[in-house]
């Protein structure tokens, strides 16, 4: 595996990483396992917070250096950079500020002298993808830190100077040894990595494949796991929803981060043949004016995929679909210019026997249907592998939530495309995957809830024996 930065904009290779040896592997969890043991999970929350909060900062301080990162390595538009760069600060801050009262004990009501206290696992560790490469660490290192857990990361191999930089706002002489760790590992090193007694938890976001993979052998290690994998959000119009607003949503839910979401609104279901008609004139208009170009100039609204090999397989999905049936009502190839673009693209007649009818488009690409009414759209919404979040769009709000009651989904929206924010949990079900992170929720994937019961002294012993 190759640690490396190539240009998605140009296609140039710009510098090559080593990976970690084994021996510097096992140093790593060493560390990571004696800062748990002997210093992080002892320290009070507040000096938690003080660190995890400082790491914030910095992030901001330096926010357009960390933009220009993603920006480099894949091909993110610069301004979406910069937000990524505030979202994953935002998220630090949040756990900083909300740690303490999640750590609160309980207080069991109705059991005399017992109480749940949370408390931290051990060492967590993390294998994350390109697509939003400080977001994605932000969401683990915020609430695992603040818990009292350390963390070590294996990032997607592309994007080596973003797992640096984010590793870097935890260079300081006061922060221990061992509490955030990057590691350039290889998949039998991660294999090692997941099987290492010292390593409580895992946590993945990316493919089908690999979450499937890493739950495997976590699982037979008796370890737990959460799992962010693909999504095939449905992006619901109904006949009374407003177009023009809509349609911007519409693009907005489709394009951001040129598609590579897992969120990312990727089948357009509209109700009404009128309606529909209406829907895709105006999807197609607005995505063909998007203009490919450099994606650090502000009047780039295209920008690249994130790799050649995505570009490929984008690309073939797009001819499957073809092949199969599906008619292109916008786009469908590769731009002509250097760097790995694809033309923003619309598919319809797309039937149940196509093979996208049931994949995952990761790119500029927007699958569209017309069904004759609610009843089919919630039919064809959840026909899907995928369960992460869908939305619904609307006027009339009792109707739209109705309709999202309906989704198969982990998250659910009335009109407003599938997002995140700090304080909302985040994950899905079926092949999305399991657990959440982000909010309360995600604070608590890797605790120990444990009970402590405490009785007075010459308490006579119980009645019935009972056993687990």
């Amino acid at each position: 595996m190759a640690y490396q930065t190539v240009s998605p904009a140009t296609g140039q290779l710009i510098k090559t990483f080593p990976g970690i040896s084994d021996a510097e592997l096992e140093a790593t969890l060493a560390r990571a396992h004696t800062c748990y043991e002997t210093d992080w999970r002892h320290r009070p929350v507040s000096e938690r917070a003080r660190i995890v909060s400082r790491a914030a900062a910095r992030l901001r301080e330096r926010a357009e250096e960390y933009a220009q990162y993603v920006t480099l390595e894949m091909g993110k538009l610069i301004n979406e950079a910069r937000g990524e760069v505030a979202l994953s600060a935002d998220i630090l801050d949040y756990y900083a500020q909300h740690a303490e009262n999640y750590l609160k004990t309980e207080v069991l009501e109705d059991a005399r002298g017992c109480v749940v206290e949370t408390r931290p696992l051990g060492v967590i560790f993390a294998v994350e993808p390109w697509n939003f490469p400080y977001y994605q660490l932000a969401r683990v290192a915020g609430p695992q830190l603040m818990v009292g857990n350390v963390v070590v990361v294996k990032h997607a191999s592309n994007v080596p100077q973003c797992a640096l930089a984010f590793e870097r706002l935890f260079d300081d002489d006061d922060v221990p040894a061992g509490l955030y760790s990057n590691v350039f590992a290889n998949f039998d090193q991660v294999a090692r990595v997941i099987d290492d007694q010292r390593v409580r938890g895992v946590t993945v976001t990316g493919s089908e494949r690999a979450g499937a993979t890493v739950a495997e052998r976590a699982g037979r290690a008796l370890k737990k796991s959460v799992m962010e994998l693909g999504g095939s959000d449905p992006f619901i119009v109904l006949e009374d929803a407003p177009l023009e607003p809509t349609l911007d949503n519409a693009i907005w839910g489709r394009m951001n981060n040129t598609g590579q979401s897992c969120v990312a609104a990727k089948r357009f279901i509209v109700v009404g043949k009128e309606r529909g008609a209406a829907f895709l004139s105006g999807l197609v208009k607005r995505m063909g004016a998007l203009k490919a170009g450099d994606p650090v100039e502000l009047s780039t609204s295209l920008g690249p995929v994130s790799s050649e090999s995505a570009m490929n397989h984008l690309l073939e999905q797009i001819e499957e679909a073809k092949g199969a049936g599906a008619r292109v009502a916008l786009g469908g190839h590769r731009v002509d210019r250097p760097g790995f673009y694809v033309e923003p693209t619309v598919l319809t007649d797309i039937d149940p026997h196509n093979p996208i009818y049931t994949q995952e488009l990761f790119g500029p690409v927007a699958c569209f249907y017309v069904v004759d009414n609610e009843e089919e759209a919630i039919k064809l919404a959840n026909a899907t592998p995928f369960g992460l979040g869908g939305s619904v769009f609307t006027a009339d709000l009792v109707r739209g939530r109705r309709i999202a009651d309906q989704l198969e989904s982990g998250m659910a929206f009335v009109n407003h495309p599938t997002w995140t924010a700090p304080n909302l949990p985040f994950g899905g079900v079926k092949n999305s995957g399991y657990g959440r992170e982000l909010s309360e929720i995600g604070f608590g994937e890797f605790v120990n809830r444990r009970l402590v019961s405490i009785s007075p002294a010459g308490s006579p012993a119980p009645s019935v024996t009972q056993a687990g």
